[in-house]
């Protein structure tokens, strides 16, 4: 079973390539929708099924965040280029120069025996939905050619920033707190 679940884990890295290469051509939007809710359905189910069947591996407990962070770069960066927006451009390497600080605080605090400080919160999770959810509107819109929805897209963006800068503020406040001891 822990096999099954890595490898939906290894799925969404894999299906985010493809998807920015979808996002090259308008033939391949629909595609990229259909995929990419489709990664996003195994950011649940992997770890679903790891709690259900005790199947948690330490390579999982690393790998699923990571594959997260790799799908919403490629569908960023793919958005961004083909929609030729400064606005995701600029807000997606926000996002993702949070999503790296985090990383670099999570071994810190793994090396100073802290992994408490940046043990995944319930708003990190929502940050994730968030995110999936802001780039299934873009992805929609494509798929659809309605371009008011690029419009909500970029609203969501901004919350699926607040929420992003937030979760990183929070774990950087826990990581430097001084122990009262």
């Amino acid at each position: 079973m822990i096999t099954f679940i890595n490898l939906l884990t290894f799925s969404r890295i894999a299906l985010g390539a493809v998807i920015f290469l979808l996002l090259m051509s308008s033939n391949g939007y629909s595609l990229a929708l259909i995929l990419f809710c489709m990664a996003s359905i195994t950011d649940y189910f992997d770890g679903y099924l790891a709690r259900k069947y005790d199947a948690v591996s330490e390579l999982g407990e690393i790998l699923d965040p990571i594959a997260d962070k790799i799908l919403i770069i490629f569908v960023l960066f793919g958005l961004a280029v083909n929609l030729d927006s400064y606005l995701i451009a600029f807000l997606g390497a926000l996002i993702i120069t949070r999503e790296i600080w985090v990383g670099a605080l999570r071994d810190l605090n793994a090396r100073n025996n802290r992994s408490d400080a940046t043990k995944v919160t319930f708003l990190a999770k929502i940050k994730t939905t968030m995110q999936l959810f802001t780039i299934s509107i873009y992805l929609l819109a494509l798929a659809i050619n309605n371009m008011l929805l690029i419009v909500i897209g970029d609203i969501f963006l901004f919350i699926s920033l607040f929420i992003t800068l937030y979760t990183g503020f929070i774990y950087t406040a826990k990581s430097f707190e001084v122990d009262g001891s």
